[in-house]
């Protein structure tokens, strides 16, 4: 049985499809990533899979329970971490976690244990007395999940838990979540971090509430129509816009100092960005077909996707 199951679900607010038909499956104990940019539809997935919102149509089980005929099942055995969680600013972090064992009647007996393994477990444990509105973003994220944590939930949903946070605290989280996996805990994400998806077992990219593709990142990357060219120039966002002229927006992606060009024919597509580049006097200093990013894939499904509903 899946740990997570979504069949055509939907939710309409009003004229907008906020989740258009999303169907996938989440195995026990993989981490799963709902992936795609604000406006894409991934917190009213989170808040139906949560049980905090009915669909308008299809349906969806988390922990075994159907989120609508049984939500109180599925509140016992989820943990949610939305994009704004609850810490209460004027309670220490051991406070917010004592709070939080209340709310989910964690036993009396134990619960203390319980608690300084999570501490220990988030790297909080020095800051056990601290205010919670004193604690740095990324201490408040992992505050944030072990509150998530404390009744020991079988499946972890997770709404942009990193959103603003620093690299090195964003490492910290994901080293935490992995560490939770040893639990056979399963753990979907949704996250508009495209490096972060590579993190993930697999993944599913989400836009305008439909599902584009779904699979592992390396099945994911397979999906990619043609082929993507890297550039590398001295004046990487001159030569983007010269590029863009020619290949439009949607095939063009500066990515630092390297250009990335999505194309049919490589052979092609190589010579007439050279001679493009020269007539504009910005020289290549190295040309070579590479490996998508998901990054690479995502901007051409969507654009494959604005293309098929243009016909």
């Amino acid at each position: 049985m899946p740990a997570l199951r979504c069949d055509n679900l939907s939710k309409h607010f009003g004229d907008l499809a906020a989740v258009d038909g999303l169907s996938l499956e989440v195995a026990e104990g993989e981490v799963f990533g709902l992936v795609g940019p604000d406006g894409a539809g991934k917190t009213t997935t989170m808040r139906l899979l949560s049980a905090i919102m009915d669909p308008s149509g299809g349906a969806a089980w988390v922990a075994g329970f159907h989120t609508v005929r049984q939500a109180e099942q599925v509140k016992e055995h989820i943990g949610y971490m939305s994009q704004r969680f609850g810490l209460y600013p004027d309670l220490t972090v051991l406070e917010n976690l004592h709070f939080y064992a209340d709310i989910y009647s964690v036993p009396r007996r134990g619960r203390d244990a319980r608690i300084e393994r999570l501490l220990a477990f988030s790297n909080l444990a020095p800051f056990k007395r601290r205010l919670a509105q004193d604690l740095s973003g990324g201490m408040k994220q992992k505050l944030g999940l072990a509150c998530a944590l404390i009744h020991t939930p079988k499946v972890l949903l997770l709404d942009e838990p990193t959103n603003g946070v620093d690299p090195v605290s964003r490492r910290d989280f994901w080293r935490i979540l992995y560490q939770l996996l040893r639990e056979k805990v399963t753990i979907f994400i949704a996250t508009a971090y495209l490096d972060e998806a590579e993190r993930c077992n697999r993944l599913a990219l989400m836009h305008r509430g439909r599902l584009l593709a779904c699979g592992s990142p390396a099945e994911v990357k397979r999906l990619m129509r043609g082929a993507i060219l890297e550039i590398r120039c001295q004046e990487p966002r001159r030569a983007t816009a010269v590029l863009r002229q020619r290949f439009g927006k949607a095939t063009v992606g500066l990515f630092g100092d390297r250009i990335h060009v999505a194309c049919e024919d490589a052979e092609q597509a190589a010579g007439q960005t050279e001679r493009l580049l020269a007539a504009a006097q910005l020289p290549t200093e190295g040309l070579r077909r590479i490996e998508p990013t998901l990054e690479d894939v995502f901007i051409s499904a969507v654009d494959a996707e604005v293309a098929d509903e243009h016909r």
